[in-house]
């Protein structure tokens, strides 16, 4: 096949027909319109550059269409060329959206887009989101807040910073009631909570997951929450690398409680074994921390129920037992 006739069929097939057609389904509480994930069981697949390219977030895997088809069937390209050409005229479903689509690039630079939102104050529609909604303590919200990691986002969302070495902001988590997201634009690197010297460094992969470990630990003073957005890109595998590299660190894995997380602890294991560092794996008993402060939370609330239902008698009759 002719080169022009490759990429003449490259253009007609997307990536989302060819993984539809594979049982796989769009999990649209994590996408976004730049980045569509997939779901078939613990497979995970991301879809990019308007379903002409795809990444495998649990492998080094990536490719356009053709590499998709060699990636999930194990064929080679000349099979794989005649998956692709069946395909040819299937339209993947349309999905709603709850993120509006952005009609051009923004004019101001990261830095300048992170300075010109205001912080959280007690009470704004961001503050209340993640107190109310996510359950985060008043106490972290106003540690995060003076760390600067928190902006109040469009809608009542977040904005959770992350930074580089030097401390510039590269981008932000976006999480709000309805959608979720990073910065158009923004690179990830580290969102960082706690203490700039602690040893003890606690991985999440979202900043609200690393503050709400943050919150059942009682914000531990030797210690950095950290998160990394999601993903594992190689700037937040060498910000990681450089914390992990001084003689006292520890490193901890309090990725989620499933597939995806298991296999970001075991690059985590290996990233410390480079350093040279300590490990530990730290789970949750839900599926992530955000969950377990929830249920923390319920748990509580029940308990305080319960003894305002029953309040003891203020007056005991003779012959009646003491309280307890």
């Amino acid at each position: 096949m002719e080169k022009a006739e490759l990429e003449e069929l490259r253009d007609k097939v997307n990536c989302g027909a060819v993984l539809e057609t594979a049982g796989f389904a769009v999990d649209l509480k994590e996408s976004t319109r730049k980045a569509v994930k997939y779901r078939r069981g613990d497979d995970i697949i991301i879809v990019i550059h308007e379903g002409k390219g795809w990444f495998d977030p649990l492998s080094e895997a990536k490719g356009d269409v053709f590499r998709l088809v060699e990636h999930l069937d194990g064929l080679p390209f000349a099979a794989a060329l005649y998956v692709v050409a069946d395909l040819i005229g299937f339209v993947p479903k349309e999905h709603e959206w709850k993120r509006p689509s952005r009609v051009h690039a923004p004019d101001l630079s990261i830095p300048e887009r992170w300075n010109a939102r205001r912080k959280p104050w007690r009470g704004s529609a961001t503050w209340r989101y993640l107190r109310d909604e996510r359950d985060i303590p008043e106490a972290i919200l106003r540690s995060a807040i003076t760390q600067d990691i928190l902006r109040e986002g469009p809608r009542g969302s977040m904005w959770a910073a992350h930074r580089d070495r030097a401390g510039a902001v590269t981008g932000w988590e976006e999480r709000g009631p309805d959608w979720r997201g990073f910065a158009t634009g923004g690179a990830k690197v580290l969102f960082r909570l706690g203490p700039v010297d602690g040893p003890r460094l606690c991985v999440a992969e979202a900043a609200i997951d690393a503050m709400s470990l943050a919150a059942l630990e009682d914000q531990r003073p030797d210690t950095r929450y950290l998160s990394t957005g999601g993903g594992w890109s190689p700037a937040s595998s060498e910000a990681l690398l450089d914390l992990a590299v001084r003689a006292d660190a520890l490193l901890v894995a309090a990725t989620d409680n499933n597939a995806q997380g298991e296999t970001f602890a075991e690059r985590l294991e290996a990233l410390a074994a480079d350093a040279g560092c300590g490990f530990v794996r730290l789970r949750p008993e839900l599926e992530d921390w955000n969950e377990d402060l929830k249920a923390k939370r319920r748990n509580k609330d029940g308990r305080e129920e319960e003894k305002d239902s029953c309040p003891m008698p203020a007056v005991r009759l003779k012959g009646e037992a003491p309280p307890g």
